[in-house]
């Protein structure tokens, strides 16, 4: 078969033509080539249509672009390999190509530094590839090796030993720098590498800022979701507070027009007219003018009762103020607990009651307006179980809250 490419015999490059095989050997001074049956790769990438020759340059477009699908069109651009103008490099001496093609070559495995072979398969390479690594990387570095391996590892023929022309291996073996380059191209590759790894670093530095920038957002907005969220969840729990409230006043309006009309039906009085109870819009000093003529509900005469606690002992706010914490507490145990005979009974000459309620204005005034009665030898105040009624008791709490809470409260 027709050779269809010439692959030089330093590094192992395939060339398409004379031409490309003469600028190889002026740009890299290796002369040692051969015709070869092997093809030289034409792999086009399918999106952008950039041919590539080897799988390291394929690599290397797909680390760039991210194409990563690329045809193989080795076949069809493959044409038998001419070789009218061979190069000066080929013939060494001065003999025609024929003359030199007709005598067979001895063909034997170049010589490599022991050493840096050494060094390679203690590092696990193969002996053939860590020999064909150091022979095309001309013996100059365990770096040169490492980097040629790497470029040349999907080659075929990657672990198979190399052979060269017995009368070309010295030549071939022979380093193709001189220390000080083989130093200064040491030095190179170190500092192209420390580069290369500042470079990845500030890459990784800028990803993970940009990570901590979207991570920040994202806590900014989960933070601005939840403060969202808790703002609509005090507004509906307040909302629902003030239903409840307003149910409340409800309730206990309606169960104050029920006692009012109990009221009036055991006096023998008429059922007061619904559209004569509702509300007037008139001016507040209209209905100051009503005021007299309208009687007080047990509400407001708890409040007045308060009032009027308050104002007989304008001078003593403490003492006040634990009359009204003391009533409470009375009314909350019955209001908690409508059954227990020990929270409807109050004995008056009890110290404690005296001290706090018992010889204040209005303290046993209030309990009796919340239902207690006084026993007959006047020793107890009594709330019987049948006249507990809940509503009262609930008033009455709401007095005692308003006159605890406000603190302008019975000064007007």
């Amino acid at each position: 078969m027709a050779g269809l490419s010439l692959r030089c015999g330093d590094c192992g490059a395939l060339l398409k033509s004379v031409e490309e095989a003469q600028e190889h050997a002026e740009l890299t001074k290796h002369s040692n080539f051969s015709e070869s049956t092997e093809a030289v790769l034409n792999l086009v990438c399918a999106t952008c249509g950039k041919p590539c020759r080897t799988r390291t340059e394929t690599d290397l477009h797909t680390k760039r672009t991210g194409h990563a699908d690329f045809d193989d069109r080795t076949l069809e651009a493959a044409k038998p390999i001419e070789l009218e103008a061979a190069p000066k490099a080929a013939s060494g001496s001065g003999e025609s190509a024929d003359d030199e093609s007709s005598r067979p070559e001895e063909m034997v495995v170049p010589e490599v530094d022991s050493d840096l072979l050494g060094q390679l398969e203690s590092m696990g390479f193969p002996t053939a590839r860590a020999t064909r690594a150091l022979h095309y990387s001309g013996n100059s570095s365990i770096e040169a090796a490492i980097n040629w391996v790497a470029e040349h590892e999907d080659d075929p023929d990657i672990d198979q030993m190399p052979l060269v022309p017995n009368d070309k291996m010295t030549e071939a073996n022979k380093p193709s720098l001189t220390p000080e380059e083989i130093k200064m191209k040491a030095q190179e590759l170190r500092e192209r590498a420390h580069k290369k790894k500042e470079e990845e670093e500030r890459k990784m530095e800028r990803e993970k800022e940009k990570e901590r920038i979207r991570i920040g957002k994202d806590l900014l907005e989960a933070k601005r979701i939840e403060e969202e969220n808790e703002r609509k969840r005090i507004l509906a729990l307040r909302k629902a507070e003030k239903e409840e409230e307003k149910r409340a006043r409800e309730k206990i309006r309606q169960k104050l027009e029920e006692d009012k009309a109990e009221r009036r039906r055991k006096l023998g009085l008429p059922p007061e007219d619904p559209v004569s109870s509702k509300p007037s819009a008139a001016p507040e000093e209209q209905k100051k003018s009503f005021l007299p003529v309208k009687p007080a509900t047990k509400a407001e005469r708890m409040r007045d009762c308060l009032r009027s606690l308050k104002q007989r002992h304008k001078d003593e706010d403490a003492k006040v103020k634990r009359a009204f914490q003391t009533l409470l507490t009375y009314v909350g145990n019955v209001a908690k607990n409508p059954n227990e005979e020990k929270f409807r009974k109050i004995r008056l000459n009890n110290p404690t009651f005296q001290d706090r309620v018992g010889s204040l204005h209005g303290g046993v005034e209030f309990l009796e307006l919340c239902g207690f009665e006084k026993l007959e030898d006047g020793e107890f105040l009594f709330l019987p179980r049948d006249k507990v009624d809940m509503a009262v008791l609930n008033s009455a709490g709401s007095e005692l809250n308003s006159a605890i809470a406000n603190p302008f409260f019975g000064v007007l």
